[in-house]
């Protein structure tokens, strides 16, 4: 097992003076925790343990048989139906009740069920019944002719046996390369897990990242919803292969160094009765609150009542089976600004910290997130946790014994947001560096950041992309090097210039979304009724990126030499960045990070020659150039050059530095060689 070094945070939740009025709170949050953990157990087992209702629930193979177990409260009657009852109710496949609390099994003798058997429940309840799928199916397909969903038992005969069984995390920064197996493949249709296995992580590998996220992996009936709308939450989905071809990913990963993320959608659920928890046993509250708190306002869906000891054990239990099924690394937890507030987010600007402590949080959820990293951290040390939370929530990234949920990182959503709006709103001559500095290094000293320019947020239909914000219609026909085109000219050198800037003054990583790397043109929007289901933008253009007269290439070439610098040289595990300079009339800025040293001129037109900057004494070499000609640049730089400090001051005010040539919208990076 390889282990990340101890967090690296600056400051405790404890030096933050602000929240010393609210400190209260946070401390009965966390008893609260305490004390619901303990309900939870009993206070005679660890509560990873109690964390393992898929080994109870669901359906098993035992010597003895088939064991088939599903919670229920509201239920009069269940009979497991499917190929092999002719999809009829039969005896002999009919559920017997445990006890009061809900609980119903089923027996079976090993020739009932074999692998590959299509099935599902019929419940009845008082004064109705309808089809349902298991809530701990392992395993759902759907039908291609008729669409409809069945679980489906799945037993091989051999189960898969793993080729690298070590777990793996980055020893250093974390460096994410959030991706969609689906849509990963260059052929319109679904790509599939194998498909991801052989084309596309050796790319990732090749790109440099050490960390590779899944979307979409738990099984979402609708699939252009990007996975966010999960009906089956123990069940990988099948359109992208089978269980077995989804261990051979996540091995294939391991083998190459990549930690495997997955998204966990536990803010929600697709309002799908059959094939989902939807009225489960005939009431729309066994999962989820009663009545409209029960429904997100905004996505249609189910919102979980995490107040509830059997949903609890249910998501707790979710966590761990990927973990221990799946061999995954870890989570980025979605939607958790929804979690945690009654008004799940929508309106408030949480400009002040009394928007985390009016009343408006959802402290059952608070006491589940919590949990849930208790548990994922007790069953893997060195797994990743990531929380995506836009509100700023204060120790959702602190550790359990400051009173904090005991996540590893938040996503830092705003920096994505500041480049967009800077993009929309305003000349490039308008941009304001002190502004952009302190967007950049915003950020909680008390946690762990992941920084990004954007992800799959900013590329879906309706929005733009970096490159596509910048480019607009000119990226259709004057993306090859051939084409002189100042509107394009102008998008290569920016998009290059965003991406270094995020990822040096990134807090603790890095993320970014499948193909932005090399400028993937348009949007994504998977096949709907409103674009006659078509698979055109659901998929990647991989061969823009190969292609060495087109700009995507150089763009490619510039990521890759960018995130392979930070793997060499760890700049983002040696500190917090310094700044050094910033001029707003020359739109320039410099900081230092480790022994890295970068300069980014965003004027539109004015270079600056012999400029001034302020280092130690010692020599400096050119290590990265955005201007350079195989990254799509103008080639205006020497590469590799080396620059002697000397004094570069007055006689009145004596000083230290290098005077260099930095030409418009160029970032360069320097290191400081040993002396």
């Amino acid at each position: 097992m390889t282990m990340l070094p101890p967090k690296r945070r600056t400051a405790k939740l404890a030096d933050d003076p602000y929240l010393d009025p609210y400190r209260p709170v946070l401390h009965r949050r966390a008893v609260q925790t305490r004390a619901l953990a303990e309900r939870l157990t009993g206070g005679h087992m660890a509560l990873q343990d109690f964390a393992s209702a898929h080994e109870y629930y669901g359906l098993h193979l035992t010597p003895d048989g088939w064991l088939f177990r599903e919670w229920a409260p509201n239920a009069d009657a269940i009979y497991l139906i499917g190929e092999r009852t002719g999809w009829a109710k039969s005896e002999a496949y009919r559920l017997r009740r445990l006890d009061n609390h809900g609980r119903w099994e089923l027996r079976l003798p090993p020739g009932a069920l074999a692998h590959g058997d299509l099935f599902r429940l019929r419940m009845h309840w008082p004064g109705g019944e309808g089809d349902r799928l298991p809530a701990y199916a392992r395993r759902v397909v759907q039908d291609p002719h008729t669409l409809i969903f069945n679980a489906q038992v799945w037993a091989p005969p051999k189960p898969y046996e793993w080729q690298h069984s070590s777990y793996h995390r980055p020893p250093g920064a974390a460096l994410i390369y959030e991706s969609h197996v689906g849509m990963a493949q260059e052929r319109g249709g679904v790509g599939t897990y194998d498909e991801f296995r052989l084309h596309v992580l050796p790319r990732i590998v090749a790109a440099g990242y050490n960390a590779v996220q899944f979307m979409a992996i738990a099984e979402h009936p609708y699939y252009g919803s990007f996975g966010y709308q999960v009906a089956n939450f123990f069940a990988p989905s099948s359109r992208f292969g089978t269980p077995d071809e989804l261990k051979h990913l996540v091995d294939a990963a391991h083998g190459c160094g990549l930690a495997v993320i997955m998204d966990l959608v536990h803010s929600h659920a697709a309002a799908n009765a059959v094939e989902g928890l939807a009225c489960f046993d005939g009431t729309p509250y066994q999962y989820f609150h009663h009545g409209a708190r029960g429904l997100h306002p905004a996505w249609g869906s189910c919102c979980f009542d995490y107040g509830k000891i059997d949903v609890l054990h249910f998501l707790l239990s979710n966590c761990r089976y990927w973990l221990d099924e799946f061999h995954v690394d870890g989570f980025r937890f979605d939607g958790v600004t929804s979690m945690l507030y009654l008004h799940h987010g929508l309106g408030p600007a949480f400009t002040s910290y009394d928007a985390y402590f009016d009343g408006s949080v959802d402290e059952d959820a608070v006491a589940y997130l919590a949990l849930a990293n208790r548990v994922i951290h007790a069953v893997r040390p060195d797994a990743i946790t990531i929380a995506e939370d836009v509100s700023g929530m204060p120790g959702l990234a602190a550790a359990e014994e400051e009173d904090g949920c005991g996540f590893d990182y938040r996503l830092a959503m705003g920096i994505p947001d500041m480049w967009f709006k800077l993009m929309r709103e305003m000349p490039d001559e308008s941009w304001h560096m002190d502004y952009l500095w302190h967007e950049l290094t915003n950020r909680r000293r008390d946690e762990q950041t992941i920084s990004y320019a954007e992800s799959h947020d900013q590329a879906l239909v309706g929005g733009k992309t970096i490159i596509f914000q910048l480019a607009d219609a000119a990226m259709y026909d004057a993306m090859a090097v051939s084409i002189p085109n100042l509107q394009v000219e102008r998008a290569v050198a920016l998009h290059k210039m965003i991406r270094l800037t995020t990822l040096l003054t990134a807090g603790h990583g890095y993320l970014n979304f499948m193909g932005n790397e090399f400028g993937h043109p348009e949007w994504i929007d998977f096949p709907r009724e409103g674009n006659g289901w078509s698979y055109h933008y659901a998929r990647r253009q991989w061969h823009l990126r190969d292609d060495p007269t087109l700009r995507y290439h150089g763009l490619g070439e510039f990521d890759r030499a960018m995130v392979h610098l930070q793997r060499e040289r760890g700049a983002l595990d040696a500190g917090e960045p310094q700044l050094l300079y910033t001029r707003n009339d020359h739109k320039l800025v410099a900081f230092a990070r480790g022994d890295l040293v970068v300069i980014a001129n965003f004027h539109p037109s004015e270079s600056v020659a012999d400029y001034g900057i302020d280092l130690p004494a010692g020599t400096y070499q050119l290590e990265l150039d955005t201007d350079e000609g195989r990254f799509g640049g103008l080639g205006r730089l020497a590469a590799r050059q080396r620059f002697e400090t000397q004094a570069i001051g007055t006689r009145e005010a004596p000083r230290t530095g290098i005077r260099v040539y930095v030409p418009c919208r160029v970032a360069l990076v320097l290191s400081r060689l040993p002396s």
